[in-house]
């Protein structure tokens, strides 16, 4: 990457900021000490008994900050500040005021009043984070007890600033790092606003939206996959969502990484924005691909481990080496990928007001706790199920372990809940289940002792030990074999409740889709209106079965249940069978899902869960 020295060129006339900073002038007069100077006391929010010693082989640290963009570029680079946080604090002073930003960009003034406000009369424990953090990564680095709360304080006064912010991943980290080399907390929220605020053209340092940060995780692929095709070859061969992979490359950098590394690489993305994650990121997967073997269980957390371990792989110096020995595009081609991959993310359904996590961090790796699949198994049927279900974590509603064996409990801990997803291990150690797109309440509007099928066309079975395997409502997969039926004069949209967004899902593009937006003001976003006409290949399985015709009821059973048990897929065989002890069951083929056996025909249930979603 060329950059031109700036040190001629003024700001009112730099047009293009993609590549170089206005002039950083020290005066000559002031000349840096490094043991006494205004900022001695920026360190009082660290614990220094976490801080990472200083090795003797980086060299000595320079008594004032350079004039020129190039040398002050170059001593980031090379870590001429990073033993001397006095200098490293004045720098990135000099930096964050160089940057341009928005005319009514907070301030320090703003935040004491601001805070005044909001914690005048009550602690921050009284006050939610902003809601752009929800399911967001809180790191603290080497802050004390003091720095916690502070970091807290400033993204709730953020919050209160930029009401437009809607996702916002990786604020936490940036303000907890401007914040061991803050002098207060004012200080720290007028440099955190500044970054936000940044007019520069083709620059961004931190993603705001979750259209912003879907498109960031998909140019980071696309950057793989160009800049690293070993590491890329790896991760889409030996992963079942490769997207969930390239989906944690900036937790990578600000959320695995030790302190001492991050901070370094913080140096330069201060001076030359996010473009400096990228090349970090791309030199991460580089070097972990040269270190691993062929097999790997879980790629996603072997990745995550080795990110934390880098240091018995590779040095800072080294890393940031390899970082910026890549020839990357320059910053305004970054940018022009980054917009045509929002622009297809738009088209897909995904929003710049998403209001969730995407499917892949809803299932929390850490907290996730069944007794029969795994957080990453888990991570895997959440990308499967429609995305306005994903983005909301799940939540255990029955589990055979602490609620017994008994059907009417089954029943009676699901009832309410829609949709869900069950999940059965046998003791065969095979693991098998289904999503159930429908309430099992539903089956008390059947007559009699004789059970009837109920449920839409979105359930769908699976296996997930030996293999996992989705497979889908037989119409899905062969929508020739239905066709919408006529609307009745009397019909009337279908409600679902928990007032359920109707978006396509933007993970399985050859999936039937539809819009989420009513055709007129009066239409609700939770009422599904019949179609008229349904084009070819456009079949929502989201609709009930009443709105197809179709040539056998047998391709429609998708759930049912009574006293005696509960049967999932029909026609020709079922798909699931479990009896009233929730002990015995039976898998066959089936023509509803067209599912070969799920595992062993005849088994014995050793567990058996029901999970549904929180806040659905």
């Amino acid at each position: 990457m060329s950059v031109r020295p700036t040190g001629q060129k003024s700001l009112d006339t730099d047009h293009d900021m993609s590549c170089e900073l206005p002039l950083i002038i020290i005066p000559e007069t002031d000349v840096w000490d490094i043991d006494a100077t205004s900022y001695t006391d920026c360190g009082h929010f660290v614990d220094w008994d976490r801080f990472p010693s200083l090795t003797q082989e980086r060299c000595s640290s320079p008594a004032e900050l350079p004039q020129f963009f190039k040398d002050l570029k170059r001593m980031a680079r090379e870590g001429q500040w990073a033993n001397n946080k006095s200098l490293r604090a004045e720098a990135y002073n000099q930096i964050i005021k160089s940057i341009r930003c928005r005319v009514f960009t907070p301030d320090a003034t703003v935040y004491h009043d601001v805070s005044e406000r909001l914690f005048g009369k009550g602690g921050v424990n009284d006050h939610p984070l902003p809601d752009f953090l929800e399911g967001c990564l809180m790191p603290v680095y080497c802050l004390n007890t003091r720095g916690e709360t502070a970091v807290k304080k400033i993204l709730i006064c953020i919050g209160n600033q930029y009401p437009d912010i809607t996702y916002c991943p990786t604020l936490p980290a940036v303000v907890a790092l401007l914040l061991h080399f803050s002098e207060d907390e004012a200080e720290c929220f007028e440099r955190a606003c500044r970054l936000i605020s940044c007019i520069d053209p083709h620059k961004c340092y931190v993603d705001q939206s979750f259209l912003a940060h879907e498109a960031s995780c998909m140019t980071f692929g696309d950057l793989a996959k160009k800049y690293c095709q070993a590491g890329h070859k790896f991760i889409t061969t030996n992963s079942e969502n490769p997207t969930d992979i390239f989906s944690d490359w900036l937790m990578w950098v600000f959320g695995d990484l030790p302190f001492e590394y991050t901070i370094r690489v913080f140096d330069v993305f201060l001076l030359e924005g996010n473009k400096v994650l990228y090349r970090v990121a791309l030199a991460l997967l580089k070097q972990y691909r040269s270190q691993v073997d062929s097999e790997v269980q879980d790629l996603q957390l072997d990745i995550q481990c080795f990110v934390k371990n880098i240091a018995d792989h590779i040095s800072p110096e080294k890393l940031l080496e390899k970082a910026f020995s890549i020839r990357l595009f320059s910053h305004k081609e970054m940018w022009l990928l980054q917009m045509a991959n929002r622009k297809a993310l738009s088209q897909r359904g995904i929003t710049v007001m998403q209001p969730r996590q995407t499917a892949h961090m809803s299932v929390d790796m850490m907290n996730f706790n069944s007794e029969i699949i795994t957080a990453q198994e888990m991570r895997v049927l959440w990308s499967w199920i429609p995305e306005r279900f994903s983005l909301y974590p799940p939540a255990l509603l029955f589990s055979t372990l602490e609620h017994g064996y008994s059907l009417q409990r089954f029943y009676s801990h699901c009832e309410g809940s829609e949709p869900t997803i069950l999940l059965i291990k046998t003791t065969a150690n095979e693991v098998c289940g289904a999503f159930l797109s429908t309430d099992w309440s539903e089956r008390k509007k059947s007559c009699g002792q004789v059970a009837t099928f109920f449920g839409t066309g979105e359930c769908f079975v699976f296996t997930v030990r030996p293999e996992m395997e989705r497979y889908e409502w037989v119409v899905v997969k062969k929508p020739e074999m239905g066709k919408a039926a006529p609307p009745s004069p009397r019909s009337r949209p279908r409600s679902y409740s928990h007032g359920s967004r109707l978006s396509p899902s933007p993970k399985c593009p050859s999936s039937p889709t539809m819009s989420s937006a009513p055709s007129s003001p009066s239409q609700l976003s939770n009422f599904l209106s019949v179609p008229g006409e349904v084009q070819p290949g456009r079949l929502s399985p989201f609709l009930s079965v009443r709105h197809f015709q179709l040539p056998s009821k047998t391709a429609s059973m998708f759930m049912s249940g009574n006293n005696q048990g509960i049967i999932i897929g029909g026609g020709g065989g079922q798909a699931l069978n479990i009896d009233a002890d929730l002990n015995i069951g039976r898998t066959e083929h089936c023509e509803t899902f067209d599912n070969p056996p799920l595992c062993e025909e005849n088994f014995h249930v050793q567990h058996l869960e029901v999970w549904g979603f929180q806040n659905s």
